[in-house]
């Protein structure tokens, strides 16, 4: 592994512990990797509990040269769309929310056999969720989704991250996101599980939206590896390098070290793209560090 490719290199997606699912490694241990390597910053990221305050700690009492920051994710543990637990979480420091994951209808009907993806179990839960639906029949979005969005839009250094939903939830979460004057939005994995094509991955980022290519869904040995190397390709070529960020969204029980995994995701877009070391040096460091007002 080339070490010297995470000299200042930004991960804005890491699952990290600790957990309710089963993780690879916690959050103190990235941060140790991390510091090694010299990354400049790392978010970490939890499906049901939010990350900010433990990376906050851990940015003023462990880390000597990487920052640590958390967000929290909408989902049904706290709360769902919910503009407290997200006033909370921003006060306390957040830097980034998720609109609703693991909670919502779309990822639940993915992950029960109707697209053939595994997704780890969480540990010590019982109670059910209950699918999330944050789109109308009409195509607007309910009032409590419009809450949260409209409170970002008055924050403007808290990023956005579209989550799980639908490719219409998505697609109407941005949209009002721009009108409501949302400065960060990050596309999360939008070919993966949301099945949005070109053209509307292309639209998103020319309104001004950061799309994520995030390693776990790429490499060929990540047990979620389920998309191919040719829409990586067409990505990189027909979107513009300053709208893309190349995360991990690694750190999952027996996927592997999230590091390495970055690695080889890099060392696959210079084999099968037409990226260049600058393009990449934009997509690892220069426009997370955009995203997370650290330029």
């Amino acid at each position: 592994m080339n070490k010297e490719i995470f000299k200042g290199l930004i991960d804005l997606h890491i699952h990290a512990g600790p957990s309710v699912m089963p993780r690879e490694v916690d959050s103190y241990e990235m941060l140790k990797e991390a510091e090694e390597l010299g990354y400049r910053a790392i978010v970490i990221k939890d499906h049901f509990a939010p990350t900010v305050m433990m990376a906050d700690t851990l940015s003023k009492h462990v880390s000597k040269n990487t920052q640590v920051f958390g967000g929290i994710a909408l989902n049904n543990s706290v709360g769902g769309l919910n503009v407290k637990a997200l006033d909370a979480a921003y006060a306390a420091g957040a830097k980034i929310f998720w609109m609703p994951t693991v909670s919502t209808k779309n990822h639940i009907d993915a992950h029960s056999g109707g697209h053939g993806i595994k997704f780890p179990s969480s540990k010590g839960m019982s109670v059910a969720e209950k699918p999330i639906v944050y789109i109308k029949e009409d195509g607007t979005l309910i009032d409590e989704a419009l809450e949260v969005i409209e409170y970002a839009g008055k924050k403007e250094d808290l990023i956005l991250g579209t989550g799980h939903g639908s490719l219409r939830e998505v697609d109407a979460t941005i949209r009002a996101a721009f009108k409501a004057g949302t400065k960060r939005i990050l596309v999360n994995h939008p070919f993966y599980m949301i099945g949005a094509d070109i053209g509307i991955i292309k639209e998103w980022s020319e309104m001004g939206a950061y799309i994520e290519l995030n390693a776990t869904v790429f490499v060929e040995d990540s047990k979620f590896c389920s998309v191919s190397t040719d829409v990586l390709a067409e990505i990189i070529e027909k979107i513009s390098i300053d709208n893309l960020i190349v995360d991990s969204d690694y750190g999952q029980l027996g996927n592997g070290n999230v590091s390495e995994g970055l690695w080889k995701f890099i060392e696959m877009i210079k084999k099968n793209t037409k990226a260049t070391d600058e393009d990449i040096e934009k997509m690892t460091k220069i426009n997370p560090a955009k995203l997370l007002g650290l330029e």
